[in-house]
């Protein structure tokens, strides 16, 4: 069989029908090696992503070129919360309680070394809608481009396959969105709802030209597989973004968040993120999240 690491399969496949999102911290005085062995080994990348933070690869007296804690945008004219954690476990399937039973075995694999901080529950709603109404992720880059913007090259050695994602948890203020007129929901976006055809006349604060990808220098192109998510009457959207680095993300939220030029993201007006935190996702090989490029 074949050694050669590859992504993660899961980065690459559509946004599946139900996803559970755990975020996990490494108990004081713990040793998680043994733990992310067996969790490498249950891991296949396409059903459970996993990926791991850099106090968590510090910890393990390794180095992950690139890796980095997200700490905010200087400048940000809004709140960019930053919540690090150790372990980002993103569970994939169809239904809902098979993903229950399934994290609550990978809670009590990782409980020697970890604690569960956090669990949110997401959906693909209206064929890839966000809860608003409008398409997510339009011009998420395919094919080999996708490969490029969000995974390390075969050069990389043993990182080759990984990824770095950035997750924020935003949540959507949905009274102020439906107070607002469809003209003005769809100005803060850009684009006409039903059509999700971009508006020639949309202003400079609209999300479509706040992000668009290919306006940066260097081009700032991410895979985004965000998700939905609700609970009681409350939700919004799991934003995640892969890439090859941090850079083409940051280069987005300082844009979107006004610390490039003085005009905050019209999501704003509406929708705000309540996490932040950045991991780096291992490749896998032979069906299993492969730990090499970090001494495991």
């Amino acid at each position: 069989m074949s050694t050669a690491p590859t992504a993660q399969p899961g980065i690459f496949e559509p946004v599946p029908a139900q996803g559970r999102y755990l975020t996990c911290q490494l108990r004081v005085g713990a040793d998680p090696r043994t733990v992310l062995r067996r969790l490498a080994g249950q891991a296949d990348g396409q059903h459970t992503i996993v990926g791991l933070g850099a106090s968590l690869v510090r910890e393990l007296d390794a180095t992950v070129p690139g890796l980095r804690s997200f700490r905010g945008v200087e400048g940000a004219r809004v709140k960019l919360p930053a919540t690090p954690a150790d372990l980002l476990i993103w569970l994939r399937g169809t239904d809902r309680g098979e993903l229950l039973i399934r994290s609550r075995h990978l809670e009590a694999l990782i409980a020697p070394a970890f604690d569960v901080q956090d669990i949110t529950d997401a959906f693909n709603h209206n064929h890839g809608r966000d809860l608003t109404g409008y398409q997510d992720g339009t011009e998420n880059p395919e094919g080999a481009d996708a490969e490029a913007a969000a995974v390390l090259p075969d050069s990389a050695g043993l990182l080759a396959g990984s990824s770095f994602v950035a997750v924020q948890r935003w949540c959507h203020h949905m009274s102020r969105f439906e107070a607002m007129s469809k003209p003005q929901q769809d100005h803060a976006i850009g684009r006409e709802r039903e059509s999700n055809q971009e508006l020639d006349d949309a202003p400079e604060s609209a999300h479509v030209k706040r992000t668009a990808q290919e306006n940066f220098d260097p081009e700032a192109f991410v895979l985004r597989r965000s998700m939905p998510w609700a609970e009681g009457n409350e939700g919004g959207l799991v934003f995640a973004a892969f890439g090859c680095s941090f850079d083409a993300f940051e280069a987005q939220l300082r844009r979107m968040s006004g610390a490039e030029d003085g005009i905050v993201d019209a999501l704003f007006g509406f929708t705000e993120p309540e996490t932040g935190a950045y991991f780096w996702c291992p490749p896998v090989c032979n069906g299993e999240i492969d730990l090499r490029a970090i001494g495991l």
